[in-house]
């Protein structure tokens, strides 16, 4: 089942001159500290292949990082913490607790100096979280003294005209001292609003983190994986923790083995099969809660930052581009199966850059995609605050404004327990769900995501990756087998993920690929997943530091912000991260004995592995001006989403241009664009029986969007649109009034045989073009417009030139050729086939193969070597009236 990539593994940290090494953990309740020391293995299995290759251990944090303040302990100060963690651990009164905080010394002394009124509006409970606050050492986000001294110039415009307002009339009588009152009441008034802010978040951090001890465990978790990048920069061993009570782990990571999608293609179809067959037992869980900073995507009317979801990339934005996709799956379940079948959605939002509400707002405008409300379950991620790199201190904006950034994908486990989310699941008896993050366009082309969610359904496994070959340098993780020995002499076992930004601490340079290079042995992580539901819902209810996979401190990218007078700041700091993936480190399998080959089949976790196009191109980072780069781009992804239609359409014995590399489009663009919808297939074998025969040169653009479609010896010289309304269906009212989806009724249905069209097509050399939005000028263009059910066909044709045919719903509408030019009818539906259509296409997987022979009289595309056989059964249109069209120009509709 599986084939390797590799025969070689790596030790966890290989150190200078000194052959094999491993990486001991120690665990306690909620941290693990670091040490490195020889490896006690002295297996030959265990020797890794660059084992004399001079790997140096470097920190997470940058190189110019600044050592912390001379009076700075970091071992006092966590110390301090968990002393009062532990303390409040043991209390569940509120009243209990508020006491204890209250005995803290930094708690004492700011409230002794800051005796300030505005405090006296909170609630018992908010007051606990302002002291957690201080009693973490973070009092200055508290104080305005620092803030205003250092911007006091530069204040916002309404505070400079309310202070200025009550200076100006300090010494006037009376009845004018109240017009002062006002102005400072309007101060007060917003001060407040900011500290109802600043408790609604503490709250929600509190909350979140209760696991390791809320807003004070954030903090000590913050401040031992600051001390670990620091002191192992300034090679010292940081370990505040006494051993002797602690488990230890020798722990080695190796290449996987993995089952390889592209070479293994009968399995890869059937393990495609059983995910449309398993899609009743499947969900879709999208985390959308990222703050997409390097995509820099900004409301061009209001000036807003805008979250990634709502990039518009061709067409429509990306998380339409999710919901279609999915949509095409069901599609053709229902086309094998004759039945509807409609998933639920849970999407993890946010609310930076109002993520949360911009996604309602858009899920809204689109009505639920036609799935219904209920079937959607959308969960908001807490913010967290950002720290400093130097000494973990929270990063402000302003009084009562900390930095705060989303806190890691990794918080959707903890938070889909929290929020009912598997519960909603449960609700629709969903078994395992699918993962993908909106920013990757290619993940559901062909059978990469089917095959992982039809594998992990049919063996009952627990978590699955889909993987491909890692691009040298990207900012994306690797998956390794992570091989443990226990204290108590077991062995664990189970594939995982290693994050980009932990590279160094493994030994694995992230630079450009050389010999040997470590990383080249592992694939990459892209963050698509299949997941049992149950299993996950284990994890996330935890309640301990399990439910928080993967935590890490990120320091290598800057912190930007702006403060409350409007300037820009660009800090060396994070945050607190998790990450989804890393719940595989719960799944490991033990064994009471080493394994030295096999063990991959047997785990209850596993790998997918397909070519990189096939699986990741991510739509992530906004180009910059003049370069030449186009790597995680939107202009970078259309050109593999273009790749992908090549390696379609030309094993349909249709003739186009291949495509080179990236930096020969730097300048000019893609050349040439094609866009099919994904319910053309969305299995390649499925979408290739659409398509026979034909060309498409240099420079034409084609979009089909429509999946009742045949294109059978076309030749396509400029510009084709073929736009359906009902491209897999029609919405229908149901009992709550919400409009449903319904798969196969009144679909629009296009053919085209035999059919040349040429035009001018695009103007390549416009600036206003912006190709992967599919916003272009155009000379000419064919395009036929389906309304409602409207059918199109055209046969033996030429359309030369600016041609729009736009059909009505309930009407056939034919073109053909006479000596007097183009010849178009317009026929109306039966009506006993207003719903079916006239003809339509029947999907028959191998079970049904002989009976598909027998019973279907008239099968004109049949392909015994494929996964599914579809057959184009024509229905009688002998007896169907017709009139004749009337061109005004080159626009076709009823005359």
């Amino acid at each position: 089942m599986a084939s390797s990539l590799h025969n070689t593994h790596l030790l966890f940290i290989p150190q200078p001159k000194i052959t094999k090494y491993t990486y001991t953990y120690t665990y306690n309740n909620f941290l693990s500290s670091f040490t490195t020391k020889p490896s006690l293995s002295s297996s030959s299995s265990s020797s890794s292949s660059h084992s004399s290759s001079h790997i140096s251990r470097v920190s997470t944090a940058p190189v110019e990082h600044a050592p912390p303040p001379s009076d700075f302990n970091f071992h006092k100060e966590i110390a301090r913490l968990e002393t009062l963690r532990s303390s409040l651990s043991h209390l569940t009164n509120l009243n209990e607790k508020v006491k204890l905080i209250d005995r803290d010394s930094r708690v004492k002394r700011f409230f002794r100096t800051h005796n300030e009124s505005i405090f006296g509006c909170l609630e018992e409970a908010e007051l606990f979280l302002i002291k957690c606050v201080v009693a973490a050492g973070q009092e200055h986000v508290l104080k305005s003294d620092e803030f205003e001294f250092e911007f006091e110039s530069k204040r916002s415009s309404l505070k400079s005209a309310l202070y200025g307002l009550a200076e100006m009339i300090e010494n006037w009588d009376t009845n004018e001292r109240i017009v002062k009152s006002v102005a400072v009441e309007r101060i007060h008034d917003e001060e407040i609003k900011a500290l109802r802010l600043l408790v609604k978040n503490l709250g929600e951090v509190e909350r979140f983190y209760d696991c390791i001890g809320g807003i004070i465990g954030y903090q000590i978790m913050v401040l031992e994986l600051l001390a670990q990048s620091t002191y192992a920069e300034q090679g010292i061993n940081f370990s505040h923790k006494k051993s002797n009570s602690m488990e230890s782990q020798i722990i080695e990571i190796h290449p996987p083995n993995v089952l390889d999608l592209s070479e293994d293609t009968e399995y890869a179809f059937q393990a495609a099969l059983w995910g449309i067959e398993g899609l009743p037992d499947l969900g879709e869980i999208y985390p959308l809660g990222g703050s997409a900073d390097r995509l820099g995507l900004v409301d061009p009317v209001t000036g807003e930052c805008l979250p990634a979801a709502m990039l518009p990339y061709c067409g429509r934005t990306l998380l339409e581009g999710l919901i279609r996709d999915l949509q095409a799956r069901e599609f053709l379940y229902f086309k094998l199966y004759a039945k509807q079948c409609v998933s639920p959605v849970a999407i993890m939002t946010s609310s930076a850059k109002n993520n949360h509400k911009h996604i309602t707002s858009l899920c809204e405008k689109l009505r639920w995609f036609g799935r219904g409300r209920s079937r959607f379950k959308l969960f908001e991620q807490p913010l967290v605050p950002a720290v400093s790199a130097e000494d973990g201190q929270w990063l402000v904006a302003g009084k009562f404004f900390p930095v705060c950034k989303p806190g890691g994908h990794g918080a959707i486990w903890k938070l889909a327990h929290d929020k009912g989310v598997f519960q909603h699941f449960r609700d629709y008896g969903r078994k395992g769900a699918t993962v993908r993050q909106v920013s990757n366009v290619v993940a559901a082309t062909d059978l990469t995501l089917l095959a992982l969610a039809g594998i992990g359904l049919r063996h009952n496994k627990k978590l699955g990756f889909a993987s491909c070959e890692r691009n040298s340098g990207a900012t994306e993780g690797i998956n390794v087998l992570v091989e443990k020995k226990n204290r108590d002499g077991k062995w664990a076992y189970g594939f995982s993920c290693i994050e980009y930004t932990e590279f160094d601490k493994f030994g694995i340079s992230n630079g450009p690929l050389s010999k040997p290079s470590l990383q080249a042995e592992f694939p990459a992580n892209t963050n698509i997943l299949y997941v049992d539901l149950h299993s996950a819902e284990l994890i996330g209810s935890s309640n301990n530091e399990t439910s928080l996979p993967g935590m890490v401190l990120n320091v290598k990218k800057p912190i930007t912000y702006m403060d409350q007078c409007g300037i820009h700041h660009r800090v060396s700091g994070g945050r607190l991260e998790c990450t989804m993936q890393n719940i595989a480190d719960s799944f490991v399998n033990m064994y009471p004995s080493r394994c030295y080959k096999g063990v991959e089949d047997l785990l209850d976790t596993f790998i997918v592995y397909n070519d990189r196009r096939k699986v990741t191109s991510s739509a992530k980072k906004k180009r910059k001006h003049a370069d030449k780069s186009l790597h995680q781009t939107p202009d970078g992804s259309l050109l593999d989403i273009i790749r992908n239609s090549y390696d379609l359409l030309s094993r349909c014995d249709i003739k186009i241009p291949e495509i080179g590399g990236n930096d020969k489009y730097a300048d000019s663009g893609p050349p040439y664009l094609i866009f099919l919808h994904p319910a053309l297939g969305p299995l390649w074998e499925v979408t290739r029986q659409k398509f026979s025969g034909g060309s498409i040169t240099k420079g034409s653009e084609l979009q089909i969007e429509v999946a009742e479609f045949l294109w059978k010896d076309v030749q396509l010289d400029g510009s084709l649109l073929v736009l359906a309304e009902n491209v897999m269906g029609s919405t229908t009212i149901d009992q709550d009034g919400e409009p449903i989806l319904q798969y196969g009724h009144r679909c629009g249905r296009c053919k085209l045989e035999n059919v040349k069209v040429v035009n001018d097509g695009i103007d390549w050399n416009s600036s206003d073009n912006i190709y992967w939005k599919h916003e272009v000028q155009r000379f000419e263009a064919v395009k036929v417009i389906l309304h409602g059910n409207a059918e199109f066909e055209a046969v033996d044709v030429i359309l030369q030139g600016n041609h729009t045919f736009d059909v009505p719903s309930g009407y056939s509408m034919k073109v053909s050729s006479a000596n007097s030019g183009l010849v178009v009818l317009l026929n109306p539906i039966k009506k006993d086939l207003m719903d079916s259509g006239s003809w339509f296409w029947k999907c028959l997987h191998w079970p049904w193969r002989e009976a598909a022979i027998r019973d279907v009289e008239v099968m004109s595309h049949f392909n015994v070597n494929t996964l599914a056989v579809l057959a184009l059964i024509p229905v009688d249109q002998s007896n169907l009236g017709s009139s004749f069209i009337e061109a005004s120009n080159s626009r076709w509709s009823v005359g």
